[in-house]
């Protein structure tokens, strides 16, 4: 997820009561303030002071000439380096993005923030807003929220539907309430993923649970927020997850609990459709075994997994880098 902090130099209580509101990763406050802001909610503090060193830590750069965009990029592969200048058109972003990977944006608006995480697709690493509008931090947040997770969704054709025995599976319980069309990327392999659907539509059975993704065996991978992916059996409380909505959109969702529980399973297995030339990718998953569990149709409606057969077309996300600990790599593995 792309980082949103917040300038509250000079103070400014009710500018660091917004941005704690709107859940913004970090502020940036004058020296001697750090206990401040400290009191009003626990965030992370970029001053001389803070939890993070502003000068050392983190450095600031105005961008006025092209030895200024040299030194941010050097600067920018070991550090974090906040950047701004009076006018980007002179001294394009993307030469700084391209070179380093600890770039936080000065932006006024959540319009340039917008732009900023998504240049060059890989976009900066993040955005420090700086503005006396209350309001602009909120639209500010919502942006980032809406811009920083984006992920391409493919069709994929079901091919086999079968029964299992007993074995754990994982229902994430996270602290978000989630709307219909949302759920979660999990999968067999870490690179190719189904989109599980949240527990948020009512049933005969019981009642809806849109808080909850019943995801799947303890050995899958799920997506999480960030761009990595852990095993379901180490998800626990605190751990910040990714949902994702059947456009691809995706948010940051924080876990309350994971409860592990043996219930009957089955294999669901797909094959992607690809554009004509390209390889199909194969996707499976070992999900409980009940009408309550759902994957999502291409047009965001869901479908139990229960009444799924051959020829059915659900959404999918794949991925051409193997994992390692979670994180991509370059290199050949082969899952089955």
């Amino acid at each position: 997820m792309k980082l949103f902090w917040v300038d509250v130099r000079p103070w400014d209580k009710k500018k660091m009561t917004a941005a704690l509101e709107s859940g913004a990763d970090a502020v940036l406050v004058p020296e001697g303030f750090a206990d401040k802001a400290r009191e009003l909610g626990l965030i992370t503090i970029v001053a001389p002071d803070g939890d993070l060193v502003l000068g050392d830590d983190v450095v600031e750069i105005s961008i006025d000439t092209k030895a200024d965009e040299v030194e941010a990029a050097r600067l920018g592969k070991s550090k974090t380096v906040i950047v701004s200048s009076s006018d980007w058109t002179i001294i394009p972003l993307e030469n700084i993005i391209a070179q380093a990977d600890g770039v936080i944006a000065a932006v006024d608006c959540a319009e340039a923030a917008k732009t900023a995480v998504t240049i060059l697709e890989k976009g900066v690493r993040g955005v420090l807003l700086k503005t006396d509008d209350i309001n602009e931090i909120k639209k500010t947040a919502r942006a980032i929220k809406l811009e920083s997770e984006k992920l391409g969704l493919v069709e994929a054709k079901i091919t086999a539907v079968r029964q299992l025995g007993m074995g754990d599976r994982v229902c994430v319980d996270t602290c978000t309430n989630m709307k219909p069309g949302q759920g979660m990327l999990v999968g067999n392999s870490g690179s190719a993923m189904f989109l599980v659907h949240s527990e948020s539509l009512d049933n005969p059975y019981v009642a809806a649970r849109p808080f909850r993704v019943n995801a799947g065996a303890v050995h899958a991978y799920v997506r999480v927020a960030g761009g990595g992916t852990k095993y379901l059996s180490e998800i626990k409380a605190g751990d910040e997850m990714l949902i994702v909505n059947h456009e691809g959109r995706g948010e940051t969702a924080v876990v309350g609990r994971a409860k592990v529980e043996r219930r009957p399973l089955m294999l669901v297995e797909a094959e992607t459709c690809p554009p004509d030339g390209e390889p199909t990718r194969p996707v499976s998953l070992v999900l409980q075994n009940a009408e309550t569990i759902r994957l999502v149709r291409p047009d965001g409606s869901p479908v139990s997994v229960v009444a799924l057969k051959p020829g059915d077309l659900v959404l999918a996300h794949t991925e051409d880098t193997a994992r390692h600990f979670g994180m991509k790599i370059q290199e050949t593995i082969v899952e089955k």
